[in-house]
């Protein structure tokens, strides 16, 4: 199984970006996929989930209404949209499947002035 991300970048607060997770070997419309991020320092803080069927999706309090996680599962493709965002946004994200610790290197997002 691979999932890589990738999209991160360095961007002002209150400006977005968008991430995408490409996984190969896995049948990936069978999995919730979860985005979770990792700060200096700190440890994995769970970000999103969004379900197998594309219809139900979750968010941490922190970043609800802010955030907009997707997928497109003909793609083996999920995605999150990041919107307004803040300084302490910044950090490593991850995509995983499932329960699964992220198996990817993660996608850097620096949001500074």
């Amino acid at each position: 199984v691979q999932l890589v991300e990738s999209g991160g970048g360095l961007v002002q607060p209150g400006g977005s970006l968008g991430l995408a997770c490409a996984a190969t070997g896995v049948v990936f419309s069978n999995y919730v996929i979860r985005w979770v991020r990792q700060a200096p320092g700190k440890g994995l803080e769970w970000v999103a989930n969004v379900s197998s069927d594309v219809e139900f999706t979750y968010y941490t309090a922190s970043v609800k209404g802010r955030f907009t996680i997707s997928r497109d599962n003909s793609k083996n493709t999920a995605y999150l949209h990041m919107s307004s965002l803040r300084l302490y946004y910044s950090a490593i994200y991850f995509c995983a499947k499932g329960d699964a610790y992220p198996p990817g290197k993660g996608t850097q997002v620096t949001v500074s002035a």
